[in-house]
């Protein structure tokens, strides 16, 4: 298993909508809020890709406020999909692809479909994937904890937050060591 780099290291948002996210538990929803913010203020910093999926916005709304916020200040635009899985629409496969990463980290909604799907798909493709079980979320966490499993049968890595960003940073006593440390806090 290599370390991973954050430039090479795509960082992929799925669908966190206003409309899907309030189906989430409340403490689910605190949890991939928190999570994905920790996440996209690190990737901004280090340089890490970002990419965006918004499953059927007419229907599920936009991308949560806080996150959306976030996301303008990165200048980063959701992709529109109606395709569970998101590699099966071609301009996220593109934005992908371009992006140039041999990694890609998920995190989103809901484990058990469009993550699981994604997840699956890009392991199948020999992608380096990895899903944040404590950024995603499904309705029930029965449904959560299927949707991790899933994903680690595809092939793909499940772990958490803090151990991508601080692999990013491979170790302490700089200033993003610093920014980091207190995010997390």
């Amino acid at each position: 298993m290599v370390r991973l780099v954050p430039k090479e290291t795509a960082v992929v948002v799925i669908d966190v909508q206003e409309r899907l996210h309030v189906a989430m538990l409340e403490q689910a929803r605190a949890r991939v809020e928190k999570n994905v913010s920790i996440l996209l203020e690190v990737a901004a910093r280090l340089g890490a890709p970002v990419l965006v999926t918004e499953q059927y916005p007419k229907g599920l709304g936009p991308t949560i406020g806080p996150l959306r916020a976030k996301l303008q200040l990165m200048q980063i635009t959701p992709i529109e999909k109606a395709c569970f899985c998101a590699t099966e629409e071609a301009t996220f496969a593109r934005a992908l692809a371009a992006t140039g990463a041999r990694s890609v980290v998920l995190v989103g909604e809901e484990t058990h479909i469009c993550v699981f799907q994604t997840a699956r798909a890009l392991a199948a493709q020999k992608v380096d994937t990895w899903v944040l079980a404590d950024a995603v979320a499904s309705r029930t966490e029965e449904n959560r904890q299927i949707g991790l499993d899933l994903c680690r049968e595809a092939g793909a890595k499940v772990t958490a937050t803090e151990t991508v960003v601080f692999d990013w940073l491979g170790g302490a006593g700089t200033d993003d060591f610093k920014f980091v440390s207190k995010l997390v806090r």
